[in-house]
């Protein structure tokens, strides 16, 4: 297999085997194996991941500095540090008053609260004052005592954000509550991205985002982009490579942030309604979609759920596929992947099989 034409979901995020670096780089002019004009790439990091940008296109170069500006603006509506953004502000005022925010915000609160309830809270974008307890938000980690868990977990009830969409505001009807983007954020941004480069004409390019990879047509050669999907146990293997064109693959696994205390490991994927490390039996879930938000989302929803619960919510969904890795060595892909999906984990003793509706 040819590295350098793959894409990997790893643990620091989508990257094509030539490599990336850490901080933002002068746009190169590129191709496959080096040779084809009009193709471009960049790596900025941005929303507290490394993300790699490859357009193809007569002016890429001028594209990459609009798709990396967009990002920024994005960041700094949705940062939960920056006191000054949308999120920040609303979050300050919990309990206290509504805050008038910008349309993406609105819009991407109002995704939110939606895959929420879809999903039965298994996706809760107002978690964050257990994961602040967790320490995973500024990596001081800590195990939060029952009881603290239990006064924060009344705090994390999407019921509790009103959105008014008239108003354009939003409100966290109790003190202490915090809404966090941060598993969402990557997704929105990706479908902004690849809007705004759309309208501007391109018809191939593959933006990373992390663990967010967002394809833009398919290769300049009509074929799909392909991306293999990381082996959870070894950063440095895969278990499979998905082809994708005009469409979002979004991984999310436990093994991405964790801690170890007296010999057990504790992520960051924290199931809302214990509010502890999700142990579903899962150690990674890569989704499908279209929809880079609503991707994004479900990757973490249903990591949480576990594998039979999540087999059962996408059956009764039409617009996303799934590939599940399993804490006893199986990896499922549902059938919509069957002709996509090309499984390579026999030599790391995975079993593989498709799930079918």
């Amino acid at each position: 297999m040819n590295w350098k034409k793959i894409i990997a979901i790893g643990l620091t995020g989508c990257f094509l085997f030539s490599g990336c670096a850490e901080q933002r780089q002068n746009a190169q002019k590129m191709g496959e194996e080096g040779t084809q004009e009009d193709s471009y790439e960049s790596t900025t990091f941005a929303m507290d991941t490394v993300m790699t940008f490859h357009i193809v296109a007569p002016d890429g170069e001028d594209l990459l500095i609009d798709a990396e500006q967009e990002v920024k603006r994005l960041e700094k509506l949705f940062s939960v540090t920056d006191e000054d953004s949308d999120i920040e502000q609303i979050n300050d005022n919990a309990g206290d008053k509504a805050v008038t925010v910008s349309a993406d915000t609105l819009a991407l609160l109002k995704a939110g609260k939606q895959l929420g309830k879809a999903t039965n809270n298994a996706f809760d974008m107002a978690i964050y004052p257990i994961v602040k307890a967790w320490g995973f938000t500024e990596n001081e980690y800590t195990i939060p005592t029952q009881e603290t868990l239990d006064e924060l977990l009344p705090l994390t009830k999407v019921s509790n954000v009103t959105i008014d969409e008239d108003a354009s505001t939003v409100y966290l009807e109790k003190e202490g509550m915090a809404v966090d983007l941060g598993g969402i954020a990557k997704g929105y941004a990706s479908d902004k991205l690849a809007e705004l480069l759309k309208k501007k004409g391109v018809k191939s390019a593959w933006l990373s985002l992390g663990g967010n990879v967002c394809a833009i047509g398919t290769k300049p050669d009509g074929s799909p982009w392909r991306i293999a999907v990381q082996n959870p146990a070894d950063e440095n293997d895969y278990v499979g490579v998905v082809e994708i064109s005009d469409a979002c693959a979004v991984t999310s696994g436990g093994y991405q942030r964790y801690f170890e205390e007296n010999g057990k490991k504790y992520h960051h994927i924290i199931d809302p309604a214990t509010g502890k490390p999700a142990e579903s039996g899962l150690t990674s879930v890569t989704i499908i979609c279209k929809d880079g938000t609503k991707a994004d989302a479900l990757s973490t929803a249903l990591y949480v759920m576990g594998l039979d619960d999540a087999l059962a919510y996408w059956k009764t969904q039409d617009d996303f596929e799934v590939i599940f890795v399993t804490e006893d060595g199986e990896v499922v892909a549902t059938e919509g992947l069957k002709d996509s999906f090309t499984f390579d984990g026999k030599g790391n003793d995975y079993t593989y099989r498709v799930a079918k509706r």
